[in-house]
């Protein structure tokens, strides 16, 4: 396989996961996924933010939040994150 088509595969994939985790499944929580695989949302957030700054683009981790959520992290709390008391 070229090395151009696994990399549009894998942002491909990577695209998928990130509106499953965005669009569909905004019922679990970061903590849960943390507890279950090790990253959750925010990882992805800084994985992305440390691609971009390795490649000498500029972003701190708020602007790699934003892009990963689709807004600020505010907006995410408000609409997604439940309190942790709820689940007892």
């Amino acid at each position: 396989m070229e090395d151009k088509t696994k990399i549009e595969l894998e942002a491909a994939a990577f695209r998928s996961l990130k509106a499953h985790l965005m669009e569909k499944r905004t019922d679990v929580q970061n903590i849960d996924l943390m507890n279950l695989a090790g990253f959750c949302r925010n990882c992805l957030a800084r994985w992305y933010q440390e691609a971009a700054n390795e490649r000498g683009i500029s972003m701190d981790k708020e602007q790699a939040r934003e892009f990963f959520y689709g807004m600020t992290m505010e907006e995410w709390k408000t609409n997604y994150q439940t309190d942790p008391q709820q689940k007892i």
